[in-house]
């Protein structure tokens, strides 16, 4: 069943859908639907991709490895995770925490707009790949991480996942210093 109308969505109107969306393959599978989770009006927002088992589990955007990754990044940043947005492409795990398909990151985004619409943060930080391909329609997380970019109207700063992180340790240096621009632009620096 295809998603209802969303523009004139409230917050509850919006997590009510996304409670009972069956709209893809991934909602018989799914243990809880991964809404988004943070303060609902502030100046910045990170996207992931979907959620992983952890997240699944909890009903909560990164809560696993990745998460606490993601939090001390947000620490850093001189915020609590209280006072961001966080979301993903999806609100339900692909099965053995592939990425997302075509089919379902489009069935989903309808969704992650509103919240953006909704939340009308000052930037946006895309965590990864699926984020960049999926809001900004460009592919290249390596070339691209670190550049500003536009998002009807709304700062977006592409950088690398969590997840890659703990993989390549190396390149939190790189992510630091896309972190350093955004709280330049939000006068966090």
């Amino acid at each position: 069943m295809p998603l209802p109308e969303l523009s004139n969505m409230n917050w509850q109107e919006l997590h009510q859908c996304a409670m009972q969306c069956t709209a893809c393959p991934l909602a018989p599978t799914r243990t809880n639907v991964v809404f988004g989770c943070g303060s609902e009006q502030t100046e910045l927002m990170f996207i992931g991709e979907g959620p992983g088992a952890d997240e699944d589990a909890q009903g909560i955007p990164f809560v696993g490895k990745a998460g606490e990754l993601l939090t001390k990044m947000i620490r850093a940043m001189k915020y609590d995770r209280s006072e961001v947005y966080i979301a993903n492409i999806v609100k339900c795990r692909p099965p053995g925490n592939r990425n997302p398909s075509d089919d379902e990151a489009e069935t989903c985004i309808p969704i992650l707009k509103r919240q953006i619409e909704l939340v009308k943060p000052k930037v946006i930080v895309l965590l990864g790949a699926v984020p960049l391909k999926y809001l900004m329609g460009k592919t290249g997380i390596s070339r691209l991480r670190g550049n500003w970019m536009e998002y009807n109207g709304i700062q977006v700063m592409p950088t690398y996942h969590p997840a890659f992180l703990l993989r390549n340790p190396a390149a939190k240096a790189d992510v630091w210093k896309d972190l350093q621009k955004v709280m330049a632009y939000l006068g966090k620096l």
